[in-house]
């Protein structure tokens, strides 16, 4: 993988380009940095996922995916581990995903719809903690994270198999949103939420 930063195609058993590993990365920063603030809120003194979420947009805004990436991941990873609740653990691992995104594997295994999706799925359930378990909340926030989603995005989600359906709560609602987002692509022209608005809106962020 050495070389693979200054190339502009990764290969597998399939082939992903730099332009679609932003698009990942772009779509998961979008997440991680809408629920930034409840982990910030719990651990104010912790820089860890923010800076995470900075080295993604790094890599989204056109800078070679480097080795800090996969450091700022780890970083916000352990910042997960002992985070004191499970809405703070699961914001710093979105932060954590969105950095990581840079180097989504073009294997095709389930495993890596995680890194494309789960942030999403984190959001929506944070949202339900929020609210006292109410499942509506996640419903709602995984049809907002549907239509963010670009056809870039769920044309590199339909090279992966389908997410399976575990027994967590996140793993569930990242189940749902990976059907979510296949359906879109069988829906006639017109018809296909794109994320292209939204997508304008970040193009420049640092």
């Amino acid at each position: 993988m050495g070389m693979a930063q200054s190339t502009r195609t990764v290969s597998g058993d399939f082939d992903l380009t730099m332009d679609e590993l932003r698009a990942v990365a772009r779509y998961v920063a979008w997440h991680a940095e809408d629920v930034l603030p409840v982990f910030e809120r719990s651990v104010p003194d912790d820089p860890r996922p923010r800076a995470a979420i900075d080295a993604a947009w790094t890599f989204v805004n056109g800078a070679n995916r480097t080795k800090l990436q996969r450091v700022m991941s780890l970083d916000a990873h352990r910042a997960a581990r002992s985070a004191p609740s499970e809405a703070a653990r699961l914001a710093a691992r979105s932060a954590g995903d969105a950095a990581s995104a840079a180097y989504l594997h073009p294997i095709a295994r389930a495993s890596q719809i995680g890194h494309i999706l789960r942030a999403s799925a984190s959001v929506a359930r944070i949202g339900e903690l929020e609210a006292g378990g109410d499942h509506t909340i996640g419903n709602a926030l995984l049809e907002r994270s549907r239509q963010r989603a670009t056809p870039v995005l769920i044309d590199v989600l339909r090279r992966y198999p389908i997410a399976p359906s575990g027994g967590s709560r996140v793993a569930q609602l990242m189940s749902t949103l990976d059907r979510l987002l296949r359906q879109l692509a069988d829906l006639p022209p017109g018809h296909c939420a794109s994320g292209d608005a939204d997508s304008a809106g970040r193009v420049g962020k640092s």
